[in-house]
């Protein structure tokens, strides 16, 4: 491992040279541009591994993000970002970005007058000197080689090769700062899961449960360079998760956009990270597939439920301002049965069970926060029982075959239907037909096109038989 030393710095690229460890006492500082510049990044390399590349580099980063400069500690492999200290809290400041390996032992991010934004917390604990691993693994020691702190303790939306996971700690992935939505990927005791977590209310939307399914004693996950492996409290692999390609695998990461789980290898012809294995596969499978209040099609499109905007048709993106949250009672709202499409995402137990579909759209009808119910009968259902799921979100919902024995359900205002329709005999129908819009185009556009070819080329014949001599 070495460490690089500053040469020359612009906006957009950092040039080193790389030596030794870091050692107390050690500090660096980014300059911050007076102005705000719009995809702004500098860079000061301070570590690097000696390895074949891609390795693995640790940097100081100033970032233009949200109208501010975020300042930050970071680890790379290639240029992936595998770790970064502003993944749950971003420290923005201005005029300077400076890390601090102080003489106490602590390792800190500094602003403008002194601030600290970021610390690992370890004066005092005689901390030597800032080392990096082959493995990614950023640790601070003392002189003893003792491991004070070190990044595989505090994992973000990254796990790399030789990391291990257990119950106590998770995954997590950022849609973005304007929302409160994120995803997560968990160790339960008796499987591994992908939640969407929204406020308070957290769904499950992909699960791996190790054969024989009675095995509920999951205590932690490693990953190798072979696959992702499930130990239990004996230290015995329980299961796996194996690559599809015969490259290694140099991490697993859970995406902030898609809220997929992948295993990723290192293409040496394209020079990129490439997904060797994925949990989902489907367009249709993915939570955020469609935006709110939208449903994912057989043809992968999304369409929106018209009927719970305001007035007749839909807005372009779905949205609908929010029109059925804070809604509850009888006499403000009732619930609408979507045939022909369900929900992806479920909650850790159902809300209630073995009661009627009635009676399941009714527990949403008089839920304040609930917008939405998912009821699965015994022919869908883990078990023989009637679930009930309420959903304080319309998201992840997706088109099914008819005759499904599930029904879901979204809130609307009171009348809603009545003032779109007129009569509520026809939701039903309407319901099928907006959920086949987008493919019912398509299929039209096409007929149309066939159509349209015939028509001309009758007309080009009749045209060519007038004028033979």
């Amino acid at each position: 491992m070495k460490i690089c030393h500053l040469v020359f710095l612009v906006y957009l690229f950092f040039h080193a040279y790389c030596d030794s460890d870091v050692l107390v006492g050690y500090h660096v500082t980014l300059a911050i541009p007076p102005a705000y510049s719009s995809g702004f990044v500098g860079r000061a390399f301070i570590m690097e591994t000696d390895q074949t590349e891609p390795n693995f580099r640790t940097a100081v980063s100033v970032e233009a993000l949200d109208d501010k400069y975020a300042c930050s500690l970071d680890i790379f492999l290639g240029n992936a970002k595998v770790w970064s200290s502003g993944h749950f809290s971003r420290f923005y400041t201005a005029d300077k970005c400076m890390l601090e390996l102080t003489e106490d032992g602590d390792l800190q991010l500094k602003g403008q007058k002194e601030i600290i934004g970021w610390r690992s917390g370890t004066s005092g604990q005689g901390v030597q000197r800032l080392h990096l691993l082959e493995t990614g693994n950023l640790i601070l020691v003392d002189p003893l080689n003792l491991i004070k702190w070190q990044t595989f303790n505090f994992p973000t939306d990254v796990m790399l090769q030789g990391q291990r996971l257990s119950s106590r700690t998770r995954l997590t992935s950022f849609i973005s700062n304007n929302s409160s939505l994120f995803y997560s990927f968990e160790i339960q005791y008796d499987k591994i899961v992908l939640y969407l977590n929204s406020g308070k209310w957290k769904y499950s939307y992909w699960e791996f449960k190790p054969y024989p399914y009675g095995e509920k004693n999951i205590t932690y996950i490693e990953l190798t360079s072979k696959a992702l492996e499930i130990f239990n409290g004996k230290f015995q692999k329980v299961a796996q998760i194996t690559s599809e390609q015969p490259q290694p695998v140099r991490f697993l990461a859970l995406g902030n956009s898609t809220g997929n789980l992948g295993l990723y290898y290192y293409s040496a012809e394209r020079q990129i990270f490439q997904a060797s294995y994925q949990a989902l596969n489907g367009t249709c499978d993915l939570p955020l597939a469609c935006n709110p209040y939208g449903i994912c099609t057989f043809s992968n499109a999304c369409s929106c439920i018209r009927l719970m905007t305001k007035g007749i048709g839909s807005l372009p993106d779905c949205s609908t301002d929010g029109i059925s949250e804070g809604l509850c009672g009888r006499n403000q709202a009732e619930m609408v049965e979507l045939q022909g499409v369900t929900s992806i995402l479920r909650q850790g137990t159902p809300s209630e069970v073995n009661i009627s579909k009635d009676a399941c759209a009714n527990l949403c009808l008089d839920n304040c926060t609930c917008v939405a119910a998912l009821y699965i009968s015994s022919a869908e259902a883990d078990a023989n029982l009637q679930q009930c799921f309420l959903y304080g979100l319309v998201r992840g919902v997706k088109e099914i075959q008819r005759g499904s024995t599930g029904s879901y359900w979204v809130k609307m205002p009171k009348g809603s239907r009545d003032q779109v329709h007129g009569k509520s005999s026809g939701l039903k129908k309407w319901s099928v037909i907006v959920i086949g819009v987008v493919d019912g185009f398509i299929i039209f556009i096409v007929l149309a096109g066939i159509g349209y070819y015939i028509i001309q080329k009758r007309r080009q014949t009749s045209l060519n038989t007038r004028h033979t001599p």
